[in-house]
């Protein structure tokens, strides 16, 4: 391992009889207790040659030599100007290159988490003490903990995509993160269907006496169908999470080329992945929207009207034609814009008050910070566009609903408030915010058990 040049001050100094002092070495083992057990089983996961469980002086004199090298070239690779030295600057564009945009403040932040000699800049004994044992501590990792469209699924796949780096869609992490995000999805919306399922039955019922509250909705449910009725068109919904997320995505990385050319590297502005993810999400909506109406329609059938997904096809084919299949397209569009952009918005806001309050200490926001920032977001961004999904569900089901008129979207909104008032265009929210917790608990907790069988992360 290299030696310390003269002037830098280790950790551990000498005081002048060159002995450690008693209240060095307090400081440096107390830096150190937290991260024992992790640095225990990462060190020696990762220097464990001979797979015995642990290290030997050699393999431990190893691993410190390329844990070292691999630190050198990811210091070399962000000292852009090549002085030796890496400064505000750099930081700053280390992380947007990864996807993470900060200030100029809360880049200063970071560097001063390293910046033992006050310098105001980090050399590469500075960079080299602070990660060679603390593995956890890079720049990608920072960026990586914050990619939460895939993360949380409450429902709906409306979310801007997170921006990803080169190195991670040439090393396939990016669709194995996205497998792990569909998993976890279907496991989650399969958890809290009859939630979902009594939402949609209150959008289109809700002015319905005998049907028009949670506990009439569920009961008519139940005797109608008996419990497994409460799962009606769950198949549908979770058939439709693959294609549209694999839709979405490679749309965002198409509409990205055009938008800053194909020879521009870097990552978007917020703006501009604001525009970038609602034309990719129009686009997913497009090809798979005949699955939103096949979904509503499963969802609301009577026992024995359908015998399967096939069947619903056909006899919405024979029965209204192919333009049945896009009923209720032009709300589901226009939901898009307050849908993402408000998700986008509240998210990027509450991750850039979380870094700037913490950037000194690890850069794992804990458990909690991620599920709340993601929670919060997209529960503003359904709310924001409940009126327009309700309208769009209404559309999807006027042929189902016997003897109901075939209404366009604003003589429908019309008619809504006029019979309802503007409460009517938000009935069905109480079990859509009901299933929110369940659905956000278990797609995390799935998402993140696929992200260890999948290797995404580690």
């Amino acid at each position: 391992m290299a030696g310390t040049e003269e002037g830098h001050q280790h950790p551990l100094a000498l005081n002048q009889h060159h002995r450690v002092s008693s209240s060095h070495l307090k400081e440096g083992f107390l830096q150190r207790l937290l991260l024992i057990t992790y640095l225990k089983k990462q060190i020696v996961r990762a220097g464990d040659v001979d797979l015995d469980g642990q290290l030997d002086f050699e393999e431990f004199t190893e691993y410190l030599r390329s844990h070292e090298k691999r630190l050198k070239l990811m210091f070399r690779s962000l000292d852009r100007n090549n002085d030796g030295q890496l400064d505000v600057g750099e930081i700053q564009q280390s992380l947007h290159s990864l996807g993470v945009d900060v200030t100029l403040e809360q880049a200063a932040k970071i560097l001063q988490s390293m910046d033992t000699d006050h310098s105001m800049t980090i050399d590469w004994f500075e960079w080299r003490d602070h990660f060679l044992f603390n593995p956890l501590h890079n720049m990608e990792e920072i960026a990586q903990y914050w990619k939460h469209s895939v993360m949380l699924d409450i429902g709906e796949l409306l979310t801007v995509p997170d921006e990803f780096s080169e190195k991670e869609k040439q090393s396939g992490f990016v669709w194995r993160q996205l497998m792990a995000g569909a998993v976890a999805g279907s496991v989650s919306r399969t958890g809290t269907a009859p939630l979902d399922r009594l939402k949609v039955f209150l959008q289109v019922h809700g002015q319905s006496s005998d049907k028009g509250n949670m506990w009439r909705g569920l009961r008519a449910m139940v005797k109608e169908g008996g419990l497994t009725a409460l799962w009606r068109g769950n198949g549908i919904n979770v058939l439709k999470i693959a294609p549209e997320t694999a839709i979405k995505f490679l749309a965002y990385e198409q509409i990205k080329c055009l938008m800053r050319g194909r020879n521009e590297g870097g990552t978007l502005k917020v703006q501009e992945r604001f525009v970038a993810g609602s034309l990719a999400g129009a686009t997913a909506q497009t090809v798979i929207y005949p699955m939103e109406v096949l979904k509503t329609r499963l969802t609301l059938r009577k026992t024995g009207q359908y015998s399967s997904v096939a069947d619903c096809a056909k006899q919405i084919l024979q029965k209204e034609g192919v333009l049945a299949f896009y009923k209720g397209y032009l709300p589901n569009m226009l939901g898009i814009i307050p849908y993402a952009g408000i998700d986008l918005a509240v998210y990027e806001t509450l991750k850039n008050a979380w870094l700037q309050r913490h950037t000194e200490g690890s850069p794992h926001p804990g458990v909690l910070v991620l599920v709340g920032c993601g929670t919060v977001s997209s529960t503003c961004g359904q709310l924001a566009s409940y009126p327009l999904a309700l309208i769009r569900t209404r559309m999807q089901a006027q042929a189902s609903v016997k003897g109901a008129p075939q209404l366009s979207m604003l003589t429908l909104f019309r008619s809504i408030v006029a019979q309802e008032g503007v409460v009517g265009l938000y009935r069905g929210i109480a079990p859509n915010f009901l299933k929110v917790i369940p659905a956000v608990s278990i797609s995390y907790v799935v998402y993140e058990h696929m992200r260890k069988v999948l290797g995404v992360g580690t």
